[in-house]
Order: C-alpha cells, then sequence, then structure tokens
C-alpha cells in the first residue's frame, strides 16, 4: 500500500473518529474554516481522500488540530506517532521545569530572533569546549 493511500484511510479514519463523514465537501469546508493560507478546492481534498496526493506539511498539522490526532501519526501512521511521543517523553522527562520554560519561551519566538539566540548558544558553546581542553 502506498504512502498516499494510507494516508487517505487515516485521514477518513480520523474524519469519522472526529465525527464528521470522510467525504470531499465536508473536508474542503472544515479545513478552509480553519487555514489562514489559500483555501483548498473541492479536487484538491478529494485527491487526498483518493489517496492521489498528500498535502503539504503546514495542512497536515491544520488537518491535525481539528481531527485531534497527532500529525505524524496523520502522515505516518501510528507505529510512527508511537515512537515519536515515546522518544519526546524520554527527552522531556531528562529536563527540569525551569529548562521546559526556557524552551517554550525560545519556541515561541519568531524565527529570526530563534536562530539569534541559537547562534549565541553555539558562541557559548565553542567557548566552553575550547576552554575545557586548556591545562
Amino acid at each position: 500500500m502506498s504512502d498516499k493511500t494510507s494516508f487517505a484511510e487515516r485521514l477518513a479514519s480520523a474524519m469519522r473518529a472526529a465525527g464528521y463523514e470522510p467525504r470531499p465537501a465536508v473536508l474542503e469546508r472544515e479545513f478552509n474554516l480553519r487555514y489562514w493560507g489559500k483555501p483548498v478546492t473541492l479536487q484538491g481534498v478529494r485527491r487526498w481522500l483518493l489517496g492521489e496526493t498528500l498535502p503539504k506539511q503546514e495542512k497536515i498539522e491544520v488537518l491535525a488540530a481539528w481531527l485531534e490526532v497527532e500529525p505524524q501519526t496523520l502522515r505516518y501512521g501510528e507505529t510512527v506517532g508511537r515512537q515519536i511521543r515515546e522518544a519526546r517523553g524520554r527527552w522531556e522527562a531528562s529536563i527540569s521545569a525551569e529548562e521546559r520554560q526556557v524552551l517554550d519561551q525560545y519556541l515561541a519566538l519568531p524565527v529570526a530572533k530563534r536562530k539569534l539566540i541559537a547562534q549565541v548558544i553555539e558562541a557559548f558553546y565553542l567557548a566552553e569546549a575550547s576552554s575545557d581542553g586548556d591545562p
């Protein structure tokens, strides 16, 4: 079974689980109510449901939020979704509440500011790494 066909089945199943009939008209209406970009067409969402095309990641994220499923589960299936949740859980368990707050604040910043902060962190890291080698 192809990725597109599998995605179509997961999308239809998620729609049913959320109480929606998996029909193109329903999908088009509900998706466009939630998506701030250029609206999708009836033909476009029909192709999603038939397994002919895959939506871009930003659209999968909108679908997932609407249908209350994880984006990676909707896109790749439950096995991948479970692996990601398990890895995330292990990672989140290893950081303190203070570190979590800093990361959440960082992620809330615009991309340009996050890049600047990443450069600052890298500079501190490189300075620390070079000082560790000094006798």
